[in-house]
């Protein structure tokens, strides 16, 4: 194994405690190299302090995506590429009551609001607004429902209308007054609680989105330091709100970079040509696949043929 930690900031190990992370593949395809390198990074930074924990927990609350075979086979290609973890790993699929705990919490202090707004309605309106900066999630929402009183929003839910729960991001903000975090590769970040608007937290056919249900998760595992690519650094702005709204610890972070492929592009789950277990079939090594990943972080040309 050739690959380092790099870059990461002396602000990295404080104090004596273990290091806890946790790698969260969605069991709704197989895993590519992007997937290996989110593993090994968590687990190599858990290596780093005496009885480190190495978590996997499984984001499968986007039930009608999920594959029953997918759960296996994310095991199989972890332990085939030399990276086991400690426990048993969680299913956020069993986890629905802690979410909906969560969700209550954040009502009572009104810091989230139910918007009836369908995608084309949403679509329409942030198309008249050209220069509205876009994130991870898309363009932010443009906060039509948030306006809504109290006895409309109960006439429209009695009513049958869908709807989604929205974080409240200007109250939220206000709630939590000035907020900052820990990048192990960027420093101290100050929290922009506008940066992505106010995002779902959950949606009423699939339940719970990602934003809350990671945050209750790292809480629940006692994750110590959050490791993810830096597509979702944006995305830690908002968790440290609802961190500090819910009263939850705040771990520290490593946005990593992002494996691509030859041309440049972030790797998908759909390419799966790409994909561990066609890397194995076709006769690659961990340490190849390694060496691989190696070569893309170097910004240089990758073959996996």
């Amino acid at each position: 194994m050739t690959l380092q930690l790099q870059g990461l900031t002396r602000e990295i190990f404080a104090g004596n405690a273990p290091i806890v992370t946790r790698f969260a593949p969605s069991p709704t395809g197989l895993l590519h190299m992007g997937h290996a390198y989110a593993a090994w990074v968590a687990r190599e930074l858990a290596l780093q302090s005496t009885e480190g924990i190495f978590l996997l927990r499984f984001e499968d609350i986007d039930t009608p995506r999920v594959k029953p075979d997918y759960y296996d086979a994310i095991e199989t290609d972890l332990k085939w590429l030399g990276l086991p973890w400690n426990e048993t790993p969680l299913r956020q699929s069993t986890r629905s009551d802690a979410y909906q705990s969560a969700l209550a919490q954040l009502k009572s202090i009104g810091a989230i609001y139910p918007c009836f707004c369908t995608r084309s309605e949403i679509l329409a309106e942030t198309a008249r607004m050209p220069s509205a900066p876009h994130g991870p999630d898309g363009p932010p929402y443009p906060g039509t429902c948030r306006a809504l009183s109290l006895e409309q929003q109960q006439e429209k839910i009695e009513a049958g209308i869908a709807h989604s729960w929205r974080l409240n991001s200007e109250l939220a903000s206000q709630l939590s007054g000035p907020l900052e975090f820990t990048d192990l590769r960027f420093g101290r970040i100050c929290v922009e609680p506008s940066l992505l608007g106010d995002v779902i937290l959950a949606r009423k056919d699939i339940g719970p989105a990602y934003h809350l249900a990671v945050v209750v998760d790292d809480a629940f595992q006692g994750i110590t330091h959050v490791t993810r690519g830096e597509d979702l650094l944006q995305s830690t702005h908002v968790h440290r709100l609802l961190q500090t709204l819910l009263k939850l610890p705040a771990p520290a972070y490593l946005h990593h970079p992002l494996v691509t492929d030859e041309h440049g592009k972030r790797l998908a789950k759909r390419a799966d040509s790409q994909s561990i277990a066609s890397l194995r079939n076709a006769g690659k090594s961990p340490q190849e696949i390694f060496t691989l990943i190696e070569r893309s972080l170097d910004h240089s040309a990758t073959d996996i043929n």
